[in-house]
């Protein structure tokens, strides 16, 4: 049975051991919900986490995430002490910043299509540009308008609209949305290239065959990382938990299996 927190989180509780899910941008916990239930049917638990609650009261850098989240994360009674983190886009690069950050309560990381960071400062000038319009119809926009455009940007194009987004369950969220163009945008995040190796945990990053920037800078990261290794999700683009959601399940659960 999958329990609601006061934070809007949800859990899954299965066996001892507990993999903490960070959605993507114009994502939401909900979207994990199919994933949480396979992750249960190999005996581990879950807790998909609401991003957006991080939005709701004020602004929140991206360098103020990880030891926020951290402090949450390590307050809470983890069934085993066993707990891995699994990030996927946006949320792959929030859980990097908190794997960055020491101490941190995560003995082993999922990692799934996401971006280090942009090493070009016009790189990153051009990113917080887009994203500062995309915050912009995110708040004012049509709803539908705004995720039809969103769906259509060639990273995400064939890969289906989610079950969360087209409900227009999203909408509630709107603000916090819009927000995180601002705050997480990847122009604002500093390259964490340079950082990769003092992640000394066990990371399996994920990339989908179909998703060639994003797997060539899974190869290029894992090659960072002491303990981490590739995986690379047949028939997949950049919606990997998704496209491939059977494949990465079982993925994962040997993963975390075998590392904790």
């Amino acid at each position: 049975m999958i329990h609601c927190s006061k934070v809007a989180d949800e859990r899954r509780e299965a066996g001892a051991m507990e993999c903490w899910l960070l959605h993507g941008a114009v994502g939401m916990a909900a979207d994990w919900r199919p994933f949480a239930k396979r992750l249960a049917d190999a005996k581990t638990g879950t807790r998909a986490v609401d991003l957006w609650r991080f939005l709701e009261c004020a602004p929140m850098p991206l360098m103020n995430f990880g030891p926020a989240f951290n402090a949450e994360a390590g307050g809470e009674v983890s069934r085993g002490g066993r707990r891995a983190l699994l990030g996927y886009s946006m949320g792959g690069r929030l859980a990097l910043h908190a794997l960055l950050d020491q101490p941190h309560p995560w003995q082993a990381a999922v990692i799934v299509s996401a971006h280090p960071g942009l090493e070009i400062p016009g790189d990153r000038e051009t990113r917080m540009a887009a994203d500062a319009a995309w915050a912009s119809m995110a708040l004012t926009a049509n709803w539908q308008e705004f995720l039809t455009a969103w769906e259509a940007q060639p990273v995400l194009a064939s890969s289906g609209i989610r079950a969360s987004q087209a409900s227009g369950a999203l909408a509630m969220r709107r603000r916090e949305i819009a927000r995180s163009f601002v705050d997480w945008s990847l122009g604002c995040q500093q390259a964490l290239w340079s950082r990769l190796h003092e992640i000394t945990i066990p990371v399996l990053w994920v990339a989908g065959e179909n998703d060639p920037k994003f797997l060539e800078m899974a190869r290029r990261a894992v090659a960072e990382i002491p303990s981490a290794k590739l995986a690379i999700a047949p028939g997949a683009g950049h919606r990997v938990p998704w496209q491939a959601e059977e494949w990465l399940a079982a993925q994962v659960a040997d993963f975390l299996h075998f590392s904790l």
